[in-house]
């Protein structure tokens, strides 16, 4: 066992032989080095436990084999071909807009790539990642014959490190930019997505599934889309025979962008409204004039500021559906969201409830719902079943 080796204490060791693909700093008992370095992790006793990247953050390793095999080219390739073999598979007819590489969930902790019709965005949880970046970039030429690449960076907020001035830097990394919105498919529907400020690029591939469910119940219904950013589910609901839809969202650049969708789907957004305004006093404006809907979309995002704060699911999450909940119409339905990983399946649904039964409303569960399958959640990663989606009916 070499000095530089990375020795783990017992308890990172027992998760690491489920093959859970972090160390955290505060789990390693000896060894270490640079951001990038390329270790061996072993157990006290000095057993093989697998092959890391370390880092500087709040995660201390991520290790990308769980055996003593090298991270070469042919190892990376190997590992992207299956997760992409895997999209061959699970990707619907007519989808132009997916997630290739889904970072842990497909054994490359870190690191995930979109594909936006020609355009191949990598996403890094971290500089120290940016070794495989030539393996990719190779790789994807060689397979998908990209028009672009771009590169960026996705800073966990529990990470306080500075990703100002990163090396290599955030934008286009092979071919050429694109030059405005790029228009991808989604199972026919219509939505344009700007590679360039990724990793939020204007929609959200992981909802798929949901929109895919929703497609028959939307007919006839009128329906208020919070949070709505740039109306993938707005432009859902009206492509399938929504009487009224309502969109609403704080930011009037995403909703410029949601009409822009709407056009895209040859709808006319004359006909729907968009309110820019912040969900709460949104709900609370339609409760007072008594407006009522069949069906209410939440979705906030995991890390939000407004006039009222900071978002805390804990405290927010059960007071916005006990909000939505007043304004929805007897049997109408709730479709309520979470993609905060930290957050458990059983605290969501127990936040849902809580919010029911302050709007003194009883409710069914209809249908809970994951992230579509090209955003698989691994079963040695638990994080990895992030998107919670509860669609409750309710009664009376």
């Amino acid at each position: 066992m070499s000095r530089r080796d990375l020795v783990v204490n017992g308890y990172s060791e027992r998760w690491l032989r489920k093959g859970f693909p972090w160390v955290y700093r505060k789990e390693v008992q000896s060894g270490g080095g640079s951001a990038g370095s390329e270790r061996e992790v072993r157990s006290a006793d000095g057993k093989v436990l697998g092959r890391a990247i370390l880092d500087d953050g709040w995660i201390g390793a991520r290790v990308f084999r769980h055996d003593a095999g090298p991270l070469d080219a042919s190892w990376l390739h190997t590992t992207l071909d299956a997760a992409a073999a895997l999209r061959e598979r699970v990707i619907p007819p007519e989808t132009t807009g997916y997630r290739l590489v889904h970072g842990e969930n497909d054994c490359l902790p870190g690191i995930r790539i979109d594909w936006w019709h020609h355009f191949a965005v990598i996403i890094l949880d971290s500089p120290s990642l940016a070794r495989f970046l030539d393996g990719i970039v190779l790789w994807l030429e060689q397979t998908r014959r990209p028009r672009g690449i771009l590169l960026c960076y996705r800073q966990d907020p529990r990470d306080e490190r500075d990703f100002s001035s990163v090396d290599p830097a955030p934008g286009l990394i092979a071919g050429h930019k694109p030059t405005g919105p790029i228009r991808v498919q989604e199972r026919g529907l219509s939505l344009d997505v700007y590679p360039l400020e990724a990793p939020d690029v204007g929609m959200y591939a992981d909802m798929r599934e949901v929109r895919v469910l929703l497609e028959p119940h939307w007919g006839g219904m009128s329906v208020l889309n919070t949070f709505a950013y740039t109306g993938a589910f707005s432009v859902a609901a009206a492509l399938n025979g929504a009487s009224e839809v309502v969109s609403v969202d704080l930011s009037s650049k995403y909703l410029d962008r949601a009409e822009d969708n709407f056009r895209a789907n040859d709808l006319d957004p004359e006909q729907f409204e968009f309110v820019a305004e912040d969900t709460f006093k949104a709900l609370d404006r339609m409760r007072r004039t008594g407006r009522q809907f069949d069906r209410v979309i939440l979705d906030p995002p995991s890390f939000s500021r407004s006039d009222a704060g900071v978002w805390s699911a804990k405290k927010d999450y059960p007071r916005l559906v006990a909000a939505a909940c007043r304004v929805l119409a007897p049997d109408g339905w709730l479709v309520a969201a979470s993609n905060q990983g930290e957050l458990s399946p059983r605290d969501f649904a127990g936040f849902v409830a809580d919010g029911v039964s302050r709007a003194q409303r009883r409710s069914q569960l209809l249908w809970w719902v994951g992230q579509a399958p090209d955003f698989p959640a691994a079963g040695w990663f638990p994080e990895g079943r992030y998107l919670k989606v509860a669609i409750h009916r309710l009664v009376g």
